[in-house]
């Protein structure tokens, strides 16, 4: 049954008011106090064995404002009708394009509901799609992406629609990247979804790394000539045979050594490993970067600095709703496609005050980095991923959003996530949410370095990933500061599953409904601290602490 507002509020204060009582029935004795484990991560915040630096995660390393570029458009001189009457999607596409094409700028969409008969395209540079609010202007959608653009069938054989986990009715993308992925699709060919698209041995390497740790501002590179201040590179970093590139991202030691990687053929397929970061520094052959480095950079692994499909930087969504037809939720991994608001190989973009609402999946990053969505909200009928974070997205800040309890009940057969990280993803942050329904979800792909906080859940969801996607986790993932209203564990209190983890200020909770067991055999090196109590865990919010700290 749904919770209200008021049902589910008065059941956060009740389980944040719970004991210390049940850590006597954990088996785990807590190392140190919050507090000191917070003075351990000040000490060394990039370099921290449980718990990552976040500290500028989002766009434009964490700004608190999106920019906004000149108005250059108006939807409705365009064509576009604010009353509904008409189908106002080419009038829109037309104003983004024109608007990408000049250079850039804002395209508005004054109050009124628009009705779309197509998805909307961002796919130039510094656009900007802003309605007067997501109370003020609302998206019709009238047609799933399997109608528009085709059946998306998966690489991993079956019936499943890839709609079930990408593209949105709201799409950003490189023009080049987002053409050729469409081509793909009508072409009935399986499209990889990141940078470099299926052609990912066709690198152009910029330069070769020396050796370097986790958590270097600067690298130094073989030949600076192609590269400059202010450049977006992708990091790129290869396996060797004996998988220790992903043992690495697990911690490193006797657990993923152990570990069988050979038959994991859906995570084997993430790598090479693709992190985008930005250059903000260049001093003869020393390079400073935007963010530290996610990863030791070892000769084994063969560390570049390439280039791959031009990015879509500076653009975002504004103020509006996006609204699907109040249909019944698909049946698990056969959605047609009423999709949120997508973004895909994108850096340094955002959505701010955006409603989505009857869609089968909200708002996705698809090999998306550096992005922030603000004050976002998921609601009406339930979704399949209200947010989910794949193919290697990293960096990404996910603040002040909501997931409301579903309108109507579930149909038989579907399958509810949450907020949703996967596919090597690493370094994003979920702040300052309330979640009346879902979970903590990973899909396997052994994500690594995530952190949420400050977070209200209803923990109602499952997770999904097949085994030949890995582990659930790699390394360094934090959860600090939730309040789980109903009581579950799974997927939230970590320190049994995730290695080399942090649960720090958690409700009291209990293991039932999906039970997972650790991937990696032996010690897991995990840490739990003020379990039942979040209320009294300093400071409140991971992320805004690591903000806060002035680290070089």
């Amino acid at each position: 049954m749904a919770l209200s507002r008021r049902q589910f509020v008065g059941g956060a204060v009740a389980v944040a008011g719970a004991t210390t009582a049940g850590l006597a029935t954990t088996g785990f004795t807590p190392s140190a106090r919050p507090a000191d484990l917070w003075r351990e991560f000040e000490s060394a915040p990039y370099t921290h064995p449980q718990i990552p630096y976040v500290g500028r995660a989002g766009a434009h390393a964490g700004a608190r404002r999106a920019p906004r570029p000149r108005v250059v458009a108006n939807a409705v001189t365009h064509g576009a009708t604010p009353d509904g009457s008409g189908d106002s999607a080419p009038a829109i596409n037309r104003a983004l394009a024109e608007a990408g094409e000049r250079g850039g700028g804002t395209v508005l969409l004054p109050p009124g509901t628009y009705r779309i008969d197509d998805y909307l395209r961002i796919s130039h540079s510094g656009v900007v799609l802003r309605g007067a609010g997501s109370g003020r202007t609302t998206l019709l959608a009238t047609r799933h992406l399997t109608e528009l653009i085709g059946p998306y069938g998966s690489r991993y054989g079956g019936d499943k629609s890839s709609w079930s986990w990408a593209g949105g009715l709201v799409w950003l993308s490189p023009h080049a990247r987002h053409t050729s992925l469409v081509a793909a699709i009508r072409d009935r060919a399986w499209p990889f979804e990141g940078w470099t698209g299926n052609r990912r041995d066709e690198w152009t390497t910029l330069t070769a790394l020396r050796p370097a740790r986790r958590g270097d501002r600067s690298v130094t590179v073989e030949d600076p000539s192609g590269l400059a201040r202010g450049q977006l590179v992708l990091l790129r970093l290869a396996d060797d045979p004996g998988h220790t590139l992903l043992e690495h991202m697990a911690g490193g030691g006797p657990g993923p050594e152990a570990y069988t990687w050979d038959d994991k053929t859906k995570l084997t397929s993430y790598v090479p490993y693709e992190w985008p970061v930005r250059i903000t520094g260049l001093t003869g052959r020393r390079v400073t970067l935007e963010r530290p480095l996610p990863l030791d950079l070892r000769p084994e692994w063969d560390p570049r600095l390439v280039s791959g499909a031009e990015p879509l930087t500076d653009s975002g969504v504004v103020g509006l709703t996006l609204e699907a037809p109040l249909l019944a939720q698909s049946p698990h991994l056969l959605d047609k496609g009423f999709n949120g608001v997508t973004f895909q190989c994108a850096y340094d973009c955002w959505a701010e005050d955006v409603v989505v609402r009857h869609v089968d999946n909200g708002f996705g990053l698809v090999a998306a980095s550096a992005c922030t969505l603000r004050r976002t909200r998921v609601e009406g009928r339930g979704s399949h991923h209200p947010y989910f974070c794949r193919e290697g997205a990293h960096d990404n800040l996910v603040e002040d959003f909501r997931i409301a309890a579903r309108t109507v009940p579930a149909p038989a057969g579907t399958q509810l996530h949450g907020i949703n990280v996967e596919g090597l993803s690493s370094h994003n942050v979920w702040s300052r949410g309330v979640m009346e329904t879902g979970t903590f979800d990973t899909h396997r792909g052994m994500p690594f370095a995530n952190v949420r906080t400050g977070i209200t859940v209803e923990n109602d969801g499952r997770h999904g990933g097949d085994a030949s996607a890995g582990p659930l986790y790699g390394a360094r993932f934090a959860h600090w500061n939730v309040t789980v209203t109903n009581g579950r564990a799974g997927l939230v209190k970590l320190d049994t599953v995730a290695p080399y983890s942090a649960t720090v200020g958690i409700s009291e909770v209990r293991e039932f409904d999906q039970i997972d067991v650790p991937d990696f055999a032996g010690e897991l090196h995990a840490r739990v601290e003020a379990y039942g109590s979040p209320e009294s865990v300093r400071p409140r919010n991971l992320y805004e602490a690591q903000r806060a700290l002035s680290v070089r």
